[in-house]
């Protein structure tokens, strides 16, 4: 049963006390004499309710019993009490008392705690403990925890800030702990909803403060420094008006006026805070770079880059002169006012295809000095993607043009010499070809109008001088080279090499060694044994390295007070060591069934040597082995071959061969092993060794060919002619056996050569082995094409 006790009342007006709060209140006249009455007859306990303002004139129906814990002064000094909520009491009627406070009947209110009750104080309890995270409020937190009376837990709601007076009286007057837990929780999680809104709103709030500060404060910073460099105030860049004016003061064509314009409209209409205006305007940068009305005047005297053309790189006449003829046509149109036909200027597309070394890349350079023209250098080996030739699309994030715009930016003229190097490297995949893309780059018929995905604007490349380089013209797509002019470097002859080292390399790396030609010398002895023994290439990266080492280790003798040094060709030992190559044919073609053939790698010319031998042990059907990791191609020449010399031993037969010995196990092996080969020029080096093999006569050591034959042997021409006759003179040959139908290119073999190497020009191969075979009748060669 509840009891009921009389106690003096006081009634609070901005203050709502809940069980388990302890408050301070200030003493006015009332509230001593409810104090002195509750210190004097009630054992020091009184009752606080709320008083209620405005139109509600009634008194609540529920008070808190409190204790008074002290009575004293607030620092101010007014008189103050401390008072301790105890628990809830139901207000009765009013009755007399002592002293002149209010006194009223107070019921006790009896809480039931359930389960539900219980679930309900763990619920709140966690947000409660959510919002004193937010305050880092760690100490409360730990008190909270501590908290195990669901009644309590509802009641310290009192404390809570964000609950309005109001909010408080309501919880006073709900006697039921299940009711109040549910109210404070709703009213905690919509606190905790308004928190985490107002705290978004204060974050932007604050980072667009900082990032304002922060520009201010930079752009005060800079402004003081130009004020220091002496620069005086610089003007505000980047804002639409200052894009207006370089567009409209620009020298750029209609459209790309037009295209311009209508992107500054863009700017102006678009927030400072939005993306696409660090878009637009590195877009408007880069298009207002570009040097679309810049152009440099062309040299029109053809001696004099002619003479710029020899001063750079020794031989190379087919190139120099293409060159020249470039500069005479372009000259004669700027005279008669035809510098564009069609609307396409008087550009060209050159490729220069040769092996390393030979100066391809260092000519684009010469030739742009020849020129007078600007010269830019894209690298294209290894480019796999198609934006880095046609660019971006600009919605992409970090968008850039393509490798050709910038080489125009970068050349800043529409007319420069733009070097596409190792255009063969270029590779594909799942990001697109390059190659397909420099088809529009590289076409006269269509480069007038290119347009790079970022820019989508025509850029006329008409006027450019294109030069692409390759090692192998085999990897450049059809489509491609067809393109393209042809110009072909086979490589420097031994006269060359020495010459080239004489002029060029030698006096380059006595810079490097700082060294002078008083303090070395280097004989032309010494340089032609340098390219004939210690290198096999067709250019002269390798000698030039050679070259250098010689002079690092006279420099290291010169540092030991040595005076001046001379090297000739005895010296090379000592200073290069032992020769790397020797003449080898004399030895490999010493015995029976090994013919010297030629071949064409990617480094240029060289000599293939091709080994027949029979098992003269092996029993049952004839068979034919093939070793040297050799091609399908070249497979079928040996097929070939041996069915030539099988089905013609009635004509063969004079030459003293034994069938017996083609009727066994055939093997036929090219070295080296590990070196891929394949095409179909060796076929008549393997009928000459299958036919040495059966006579048993060695084939001349001095003696090397090449040709395709056919079933009735019929010699087919072949390629790279020029390229075989050089590698031929490198390896000390001196008879060479070519198709008839190569005649034609014996016009573009060095003169020293023809003269070091005489070229039989054979339309079958039995006036091969008729002159070939050691003790063979040379009546019946054909004459020999001499220079």
């Amino acid at each position: 049963m509840p009891s009921t006790t009389n106690l003096p009342v006081l009634f609070v007006s901005d203050l709502v006390v809940l069980p388990g709060m302890v408050v301070p209140i200030e003493l006015d006249e009332p509230a001593q004499a409810a104090i002195d009455a509750a210190r004097s007859s009630s054992g020091g306990r009184l009752l606080v309710a709320p008083r209620f303002s405005g139109a509600e004139d009634r008194y609540p129906t529920y008070g808190v019993v409190t204790s008074v814990e002290r009575v004293g002064r607030f620092s101010g000094g007014g008189a103050a009490a401390v008072l301790k909520a105890e628990h809830r009491g139901r207000i009765g009627n009013g009755v007399t008392g002592p002293g002149a406070a209010l006194w009223v009947e107070v019921e006790t209110v009896e809480e039931v705690v359930t389960d539900r009750a219980r679930e309900l104080a763990e619920d709140y309890k966690h947000l409660v403990v959510a919002v004193l995270q937010r305050r880092e409020a760690w100490q409360l937190i730990d008190s909270v925890h501590q908290m195990t009376d669901p009644s309590a837990i509802a009641d310290a709601a009192g404390y809570a800030p964000y609950l309005s007076a109001d909010r408080k009286r309501e919880l006073l007057e709900t006697p039921d702990v299940e009711r109040r837990l549910e109210i404070v929780i709703d009213w905690t999680r919509e606190h905790l909803a308004e928190v985490d809104v107002a705290d978004k709103i204060s974050e932007d709030v604050r980072e667009g403060m900082e990032k304002s500060q922060r520009e201010f404060l930079l752009r005060q910073q800079l402004a003081a420094i130009r004020k220091e460099l002496g620069e005086g105030e610089a003007p505000s860049q980047g804002g639409s008006e200052d894009y207006r004016a370089r567009v409209e003061g620009a020298e750029v064509p209609d459209a790309v006026r037009e295209a311009l314009l209508r992107e500054v409209g863009k700017l102006e209409r678009s927030s400072d805070q939005s993306p696409e205006t660090a878009w637009i305007r590195t877009w408007l940068d880069t298009v207002l770079e570009l040097p679309w009305s810049v152009t440099t005047e062309d040299i029109d005297d053809l001696k004099a880059a002619r003479e710029v053309l020899d001063a750079d790189h020794h031989g190379l006449d087919e190139v120099k002169e293409r060159i020249v003829e470039y500069l005479a046509v372009r000259a004669r149109r700027a005279r008669r006012g035809l510098q564009v036909i069609g609307g396409r200027g008087s550009g060209a597309v050159i490729l220069l295809a040769g092996p390393p070394g030979v100066g391809k890349t260092s000519l684009g350079e010469s030739v742009a000095r020849a020129l007078g023209r600007r010269f830019v250098r894209v690298a294209l080996g290894g480019v796999r993607d198609e934006a880095e030739i046609r660019g971006h699309r600009r919605t992409y994030v970090g968008a850039l043009p393509g490798r050709i715009v910038r080489a125009i930016k970068e050349a800043g003229s529409m007319n420069p010499v733009v070097l596409l190097d190792e255009v063969d490297k270029v590779g594909a995949d799942y990001r697109g070809d390059p190659a397909a893309a420099l088809l529009e780059v590289l076409d006269p018929a269509q480069n007038h109008t290119f347009r790079d995905h970022y820019l989508e604007l025509d850029l006329d490349l008409s006027d450019v001088l294109f030069i692409a380089t390759a090692n192998l013209i085999e990897q450049i797509p059809s489509a491609l080279l067809d393109r393209m002019e042809l110009v072909t470097l086979d490589g420097y002859t031994e006269d060359d090499k020495v010459a080239i080292a004489r002029d060029f390399l030698l006096p380059r790396q006595l810079e490097r060694a700082a060294l002078t030609a008083e303090e070395v010398q280097l004989t032309d002895a010494a340089l032609r044994e340098i390219a004939a023994d210690y290198t096999r290439e067709a250019g002269v990266r390798q000698m030039e390295r050679l070259i250098a080492k010689a002079l690092r280790k006279a420099a290291t003798k010169l540092a030991g007070d040595q005076g001046p040094i001379t090297i000739d060709e005895p010296d090379l030992k000592d200073f290069l060591g032992r020769p790397r190559f020797t003449p080898e044919a004399h030895e490999r073609t010493s015995v029976p069934g090994v013919a010297t053939g030629l071949a064409v790698t990617g480094l240029g010319g060289d000599v293939l040597f091709i080994e027949a031998a029979s098992d003269t042990a092996s029993d049952g059907e004839p068979r034919l082995t093939l070793t040297g990791q050799l091609g399908d191609v070249m497979k079928e020449s040996a097929q070939i071959a041996l069915s030539f010399v099988r089905s013609h031993l009635d004509q063969l037969g004079r030459l003293g061969v034994d069938p017996t010995v083609l009727d066994r196990h055939i093997h036929v092996h090219v070295p080296a092993g590990a070196v891929p080969k394949d095409g179909p020029s060796a076929g008549v080096t393997m009928v000459t060794a299958l036919v040495s093999l059966a006579t048993g006569r060695p084939v001349r050591s001095e003696v090397g060919m090449t040709g395709e034959v056919t079933l009735n042997g019929r010699v087919l021409p072949i390629g790279g002619a020029k390229q075989k006759l050089m590698a031929a003179q490198r390896a000390g040959l001196t008879e060479v056996f070519l198709p008839q139908r190569n005649e034609a290119d014996l016009d573009d073999v060095p003169a020293d050569v023809l003269q070091d190497v005489h070229v039989h020009l054979v339309g079958d191969v039995l006036d091969i082995l008729a002159t070939a075979l050691e003790g063979a009748d040379a009546a019946g060669a054909h004459p020999v094409a001499a220079a």
